[in-house]
């Protein structure tokens, strides 16, 4: 079985991150989303509530795909998380060359603590080069509208949230 590890904070999680899972779940068998801690991010949302987020968004598209998509917090390194939860590759998404660069030294530090750990970068589609979570939070806080870059349910939470 190939499971794939696709890790980040989704605080909250975006069109472009289901994008990416979408695509990444034709590459593998089982997909794992590591919704990390991350204390020092700071997030909007609770562990608890990210990843009630990216079980329910994902629901959908593990029946749409016939891929297994389980979420799993995760606080220690992400070479570390990839062999706790078996995954043979690291699913990344990439919305421009800053993305890149800093994905790059990751994954040759990655690659210097487990080389048999593979990575594998996708894309984000056009329309969703743009999405960040931090930009949607912040136009979120300031009472725009961002049901364009995430859906309902995650809007209705952003909305409550800064209510």
């Amino acid at each position: 079985m190939r499971v794939g590890l696709y890790p980040g904070t989704f605080d909250p999680i975006t069109m472009g991150h289901i994008d990416i899972i979408r695509r990444a779940c034709l590459l593998v068998d089982k997909l794992v989303i590591g919704v990390a801690i991350n204390r020092d991010k700071g997030p909007l949302f609770s562990l608890e509530e990210r990843v009630a987020m990216v079980e329910e968004e994902c629901a959908q598209l593990a029946k749409e795909t016939g891929t297994e998509i389980v979420a799993h917090p995760f606080e220690n390194l992400l070479i570390d998380c990839a062999k706790d939860v078996g995954a043979q590759v690291i699913v990344r998404g990439l919305r421009a060359v800053a993305d890149f660069e800093y994905e790059f030294q990751m994954v040759g530090m990655n690659r210097s603590l487990d080389s048999s750990v593979e990575t594998v970068f996708l894309m984000a589609e056009a329309k969703h080069q743009a999405i960040a979570s931090k930009l949607v939070k912040e136009i979120a806080r300031l009472g725009g509208d961002v049901s364009k870059f995430v859906t309902p349910d995650v809007n209705d939470a952003l909305i409550a949230r800064f209510s």
